[in-house]
């Protein structure tokens, strides 16, 4: 039976090592990270004829135990490995003993390549110049270091506790006699942030998550998810941030932190109160098409890597995202719903402030939807499903932008029913008033512009020419997570994404099997993304409906115990699920990815409030 290839990722802060099922780095995605560059694209080991008898990660830790095998199969030298990540690199550890009655020769090499590029410079058509690679070795250290294009200095330095012949050692133990090597890698450069505030550790950040699984693979499912959410955080001057994936994405987004911390908002608050204050503070302030920025808005990515800085590509600070400046506000007053606190609605006033503000201007630009038209620099699709070819008409047609999509609009919905409630506790009840009918009316305008009764669901988007995307698609499941699905809709709403050509039996398909764009293989156009199917269960359980939130947190606990480390990757392909066998793959997604980590601990706890009748 296929099984999928397990991939090695651990992370500690913004240091990442991305290594294969034999704890290597050595194939074209694999090395060491840190802030958007590529330090190493090399580091392993090689220890000559020897049989792995184990390789696994946990919590920031890679466990390995290797062994050479004598004439009677029994180990004569153990290897044992422990990896322990740290802010700024990592401590490799190795445990020798001689477990046999006769001297053992052992003989490690430890193989290493400089790299830092940054890690899109493969994808991204624009040229930078090779970076040149100095080199500096001892008998107990080794030395890189590396100039970008606009003079960052990076440097990565190899500690070694025993002296070496290169990077080579050469030992002869005793019957019984162990011996331990420690590399200590370290990495630097010119930018290191500073002023940041510390992460917690795993033992805390586990704690407040006291949900039980009744099955004891979904509750291995649901505590790997928790580390998983822990492992991509990293520091930031207002306290943790998650990463939205491995390995490409340890980094700040908007839309990915914001939906990660309301689905956790029960029990770790103190992340979300972090990711609201982090975006409040690098919010636009300012016109500027290259980054989409404009005065109000949320951002969609930061980064750090030389194209980022060199402003080669936009996204050293980018705002090219419809939905975060909504979801802010929804976030805010989930924080609110969660805590009973509503002392963050004062401290973050003049930020949901601004945000409303470019919320109201935005949809007041034409017929009152939210929409998006790119500048041409970054993303041209601004909402969840942002890649290029995912907003298609039934007939396979592109749809041209401005692009309203329909996720969007229950967002923005939602958006003013919470800055409502903000100005409601602030003793403005005129201002609620006029928001909660702007409310009403955006809801009864968008259920008349996209109702489909055709085909008992809503059009995915609305065009440039008010044509509505007539296509069976996800994104209706987050208008239940929102609430502007009438009541009297929700049923016959939900038998259409519960139905054969959405539900693949793992999760939603993000466009239906019978669709003329659909392929199970892709981005968003027919693949499954656990976190858009748990927003969809989220809408269930607002709705009342038990039965299926129940079919679909089973699923989406299923999907993590039907890969080898019961771990949940950023999407799987939308083939149907076969009884016995494991998803499909797709090709390329993040590994650890946050939001689909953060969907099981939210899943637990919807399906404890809401007990399936059956």
């Amino acid at each position: 039976m296929f099984i999928w290839g397990i991939m090695l990722r651990l992370k500690e802060d913004e240091t990442c090592l991305c290594l294969d099922a034999d704890g290597a780095a050595r194939a074209a995605h694999d090395g060491v990270f840190r802030r958007d560059t590529r330090y190493l694209s090399a580091y392993h080991w090689d220890f000559g004829a020897v049989q792995p008898l184990l390789c696994a990660s946990q919590r920031g830790r890679l466990h390995q135990h290797l062994a050479k095998v004598g004439p009677n199969r029994a180990q004569a030298l153990a290897l044992v490995r422990t990896l322990t990540m740290r802010p700024d690199g990592f401590d490799d550890v190795w445990t020798f003993e001689n477990t046999s009655s006769e001297p053992q020769t052992l003989e490690a090499t430890l193989e290493v390549e400089g790299d830092f590029r940054d890690i899109f410079a493969t994808v991204v058509r624009t040229s930078l110049p090779d970076p040149v690679i100095a080199c500096e070795q001892g008998s107990q250290h080794l030395l890189l270091t590396a100039t970008a294009s606009d003079g960052m200095g990076m440097a990565v330095e190899l500690a070694f506790s025993e002296p070496a012949d290169g990077q080579a050692w050469h030992w002869t133990l005793a019957p019984g006699e162990c011996r331990q090597l420690t590399v200590a890698v370290s990495l630097r450069a010119d930018d290191d942030p500073v002023g940041n505030l510390p992460l917690p550790d795993h033992d805390a950040w586990r704690a407040p998550f006291t949900q039980r699984m009744v099955h004891p693979d979904h509750q291995r499912a649901l505590d790997r998810a928790i580390d998983d959410v822990r492992l991509l955080l990293f520091s930031t001057p207002h306290g943790p941030y998650p990463a939205a994936g491995m390995p490409w994405f340890v980094t700040v987004f908007g839309r990915d932190a914001l939906i990660t911390g309301m689905m956790l908002a029960r029990q770790q608050p103190g992340l979300l109160l972090a990711v609201l204050r982090h975006l409040a503070a690098h919010q636009g302030r300012t016109v500027d098409p290259f980054r989409e920025e404009e005065p109000g808005r949320i951002l969609h990515e930061m980064r750090a890597g030389e194209l980022s800085r060199t402003a080669r590509i936009p996204f050293g600070r980018y705002y090219g995202s419809v939905d975060s400046t909504p979801l802010f506000l929804m976030a805010l007053a989930e924080l609110v719903a969660a805590t009973g606190d509503h002392s963050p609605v004062l401290e973050l006033q003049p930020a949901w402030e601004a945000a409303l503000a470019w919320l109201e201007q935005r949809s007041d630009d034409g017929d009152g939807l939210l929409s998006f038209a790119p500048s041409g620099s970054g993303l041209t699709v601004q909402s969840w499903k942002d890649s290029g070819d995912s907003m298609n008409h039934a007939d396979g047609r592109p749809a041209p932008a401005p692009l309203s999509v329909a996720e969007v609009q229950g967002y923005a919905f939602a958006a003013f029913r919470a800055a409502a409630g903000f100005y409601r506790q602030l003793g403005n009840p005129a201002r609620a008033t006029a928001l909660e009918a702007r409310a009403s009316q955006l809801a009864e305008a968008f259920h008349r512009r996209y109702w489909l009764d055709a085909l008992g669901t809503y059009a995915m988007a609305i065009d440039a020419q008010g044509m509505p995307l007539a296509v069976l698609s996800s994104d209706p499941g987050h208008l239940l997570w929102t609430g502007i699905v009438p009541p009297d809709i929700a049923p016959r709403l939900v038998e259409t994404l519960m139905g054969p050509a959405l539900w693949s039996g793992w999760g939603l398909r993000t466009l239906g099997s019978t669709e003329r764009r659909y392929n199970p293989v892709s981005y968003h156009n027919g693949s499954v993304w656990p976190h858009d199917t748990a927003l969809f269960a989220w809408g269930l359980h607002r709705y009342g409906f038990a039965g299926p939130l129940h079919t679909v947190g089973r699923a989406l606990f299923d999907l993590a115990v039907a890969l080898p480390d019961h771990r949940l990757p950023e999407l799987v392909a939308g083939s149907p699920r076969i009884e016995g066998l494991p998803p499909t793959r797709y090709t390329h997604a993040c590994y650890p990815q946050a939001w689909a980590a953060a969907s099981l601990p939210l899943l637990a706890r919807l399906m404890a409030e809401m007990p399936d009748a059956d």
